[in-house]
């Protein structure tokens, strides 16, 4: 099965106990920096849209639920979005190995939160759909503060909750169908990229 990295054992470790985990340092600050410049630059370009909530023929626009905008990561990635998923499939491989989660494909989108932008509470894993396996948060913002808020909040099985400062570089992970989560309002705007990822759809013959 190979040996996994010793950079990733805290997080197999986290998730295996917790079925979450937070970590800083696993991605280059350069990289952050230059998704955190693309995010901006698509932004200012009016690429990322008013998010939805839902899916397939049920996808609607509900801004009373979440009011952030998106972009998702298609077909034709820039050398940032491509050094980060090379990077997320590292960590990808090295969960299957120790946790033998099944995780397959991973989809992603940058997420803008203008200040006072929120996404009410919710889980990742739709009702009809178990694709969904793991949710993956990582934060873009410079200099963030407790000030800034705009906090990740985890509802944790025991009653209570955990708060994730969406600092730059910093990673959240947690099982997409056991956790209620949200995203508080942010006093000014609040950057990321969210992913999910996917046990393998072998379909019906």
């Amino acid at each position: 099965m190979g040996t996994m990295p010793l950079e990733f054992q805290p997080v197999a470790e986290a998730i295996e106990r917790d079925g979450w985990c937070v970590c800083d340092d696993l991605f280059d600050p350069a990289l952050i920096e230059a998704l955190a410049d693309e995010c901006r630059e698509l932004d200012a370009l009016s690429r990322l849209k008013p998010a939805a909530v839902g899916r397939g023929g049920r996808r609607r626009l509900a801004a009373a639920v979440r009011s952030d905008r998106t972009h998702w990561l298609d077909d034709t990635f820039s050398e940032a979005q491509t050094a980060f998923l090379a990077r997320m499939l590292s960590l990808r491989d090295a969960l299957n190995r120790r946790l033998l989660l099944g995780l397959h494909e991973l989809e992603a989108h940058y997420a803008v939160y203008p200040a006072g932008a929120y996404y009410d509470r919710h889980r990742d894993r739709f009702r009809d759909d178990d694709a969904r396996v793991l949710s993956t948060v990582l934060y873009l913002n410079r200099d963030w503060s407790e000030a800034d808020a705009g906090h990740l909040r985890l509802y944790l099985p025991d009653g209570t909750h955990h708060d994730v400062l969406p600092q730059t570089g910093r990673l959240a992970l947690f099982l997409s169908a056991d956790f209620d989560h949200e995203v508080l309002a942010p006093t000014r705007p609040r950057m990321s990229i969210a992913g999910w990822f996917r046990q393998r759809d072998f379909g019906v013959t």
